[in-house]
């Protein structure tokens, strides 16, 4: 065939105007004298902020050069709240029912930080029972939030069965949490100075059942995906960071110890009773999405063991400090509806004498009074390293609350993971990442 530039038509004259023939060419000829005319061609893709992708309403600029990502962007702040500030106008209780919903996948960590923060700033301590029941619903919280992880994960991977798998075990969590807290999400149930009211009489016969279901969930996700060569393929060699890229980024939780140093604050640095149990920190090596999912399922099985040692240490006991200043002056007991106060407890509230009763009134409505100083404590959430920052001025409101919130520095590791990959693998990588945008839009 003769060579002819396509792009430059031939014409010639005819009773109906001119005519043009565009005739076949070499594929060689034409590329070779002028290279590929669309090699410096460029596309930017949004992702986001409300394709399902990108886990809650998080926006990603990618820049592609044919499938391949060139840069990747995360752009967050299309879920803002402005918790840290409706805070500094609630009272020291209060504020906990706005931390709660911070990072809404695991809100039992935004409460107990908080208020342990609190807690130094008032020089006490919950109670022995009330720091058992903490780190027991912190690790049923930490399971939860991770089943959510595998699930939403697995449904933009494609697999519909490790996401119905997923949220199934993970409403098994929900329901053992209501039981405890009486609600399923966003508990407000841990307060400064303990926690809002005991466990349920017929709790350890719940927890048993629940804690066999689990057992048959974790052994059904490693039959399900883990030899699963389709899921292997999407996961391995994909999204890789090493430890010295982590900690320059500052990186924490599964996203670390996936890239081989076992840093886990409940080791490393223990609070509650997290001293007493035993209990391995897993961790590998290879600082890809295979590795964070290795992690993450074996972190489950651990959380698991450390509830049931929890469970075994249990003792009778209050589960809130006894000073009348601090903790209400009867405990809460939840109606039959779940919903509210049993008219029992506000008859025996009522039935108090009149100080009590204004006592008890004050210190809903304005709180109690913390010295001034400052706080800070760290404890390992399931995204990492969470830190509250209280502030008191003396008042009964808090002056400054500020939270190290792991998602928000995690997304910081997206180009890292994305760059120089393809545009499928963007979506494996940020879904590894597990962020929750209340944590990082707070």
């Amino acid at each position: 065939m003769a060579s002819t530039n396509t792009r430059q038509a031939g014409q010639r004259q005819t009773t109906d105007g001119k005519v043009y023939t565009v005739t076949g060419g070499d594929w060689s000829d034409l590329f070779d004298a002028d290279g590929d005319p669309i090699e410096e061609e460029h596309l930017v893709v949004n992702l986001g902020p409300q394709h399902p992708s990108t886990h809650g309403v998080l926006r990603i600029v990618v820049d592609l050069d044919g499938e391949t990502v060139e840069k990747a962007r995360a752009v967050i702040g299309y879920l803002h709240t402005g918790i840290e500030k409706n805070v500094e106008f609630r009272n020291f209780t209060q504020a906990v029912t706005f931390l709660t919903r911070a990072d809404y996948l695991s809100p039992l960590f935004n409460e107990a930080a908080y208020c342990m923060a609190v807690e130094n700033l008032l020089g006490t301590e919950a109670p022995r029972r009330a720091q058992i029941i903490r780190v027991l619903t912190m690790e049923i919280c930490r399971i939860s939030s991770h089943w959510i992880w595998l699930a939403t994960g697995g449904m933009e991977l494609g697999s519909t069965t490790a996401a119905t798998n997923g949220f199934r075990a993970r409403n098994y969590c929900l329901d053992l949490l209501e039981a405890i807290t009486g609600l399923r999400m966003n508990h407000a149930y841990i307060r400064p100075g303990g926690v809002a009211q005991d466990l349920p009489s017929d709790f350890k016969s719940q927890f048993t059942a629940w804690a066999d279901k689990m057992e048959e969930e974790f052994d059904g996700v490693d039959r399900l995906l883990r030899g699963q060569p389709i899921w292997q393929n999407r996961l391995k060699d994909v999204g890789f960071i090493n430890v010295p890229g982590a900690l320059q980024i500052g990186l924490t939780g599964p996203l670390l110890r996936s890239a081989g140093l076992p840093w886990d604050l409940r080791k490393t640095d223990p609070y509650l009773t997290y001293d007493e149990y035993d209990f391995d920190v897993p961790v590998h090596d290879a600082g890809d999405n295979w590795s964070r999912f290795l992690v993450r399922c074996a972190e489950m099985r651990e959380s698991l063991r450390i509830c049931r040692q929890a469970v075994e240490s249990l003792e009778p006991g209050p589960v809130m400090v006894e000073d009348k200043k601090i903790g209400w002056p009867a405990q809460l007991s939840i109606g039959a509806d779940g919903l509210g106060n049993s008219l029992e407890h506000i008859k025996h509230i009522m039935g108090q004498s009149m100080e009590g009763l204004i006592h008890h009134f004050k210190l809903v409505t304005e709180g109690f009074r913390v010295p001034p100083g400052q706080s800070y404590v760290a404890i390992e959430a399931p995204r990492g390293e969470l830190g509250i920052h209280v502030v008191s001025d003396g008042s009964t409101r808090p002056w400054r609350v500020h939270m190290r919130e792991p998602s928000f520095i995690n997304l910081q590791a997206l180009p890292a993971l994305s760059e120089g990959g393809l545009l499928a693998d963007v979506i494996a990588s940020v879904a590894s990442l597990d962020p929750v945008m209340g944590g990082c839009d707070r």
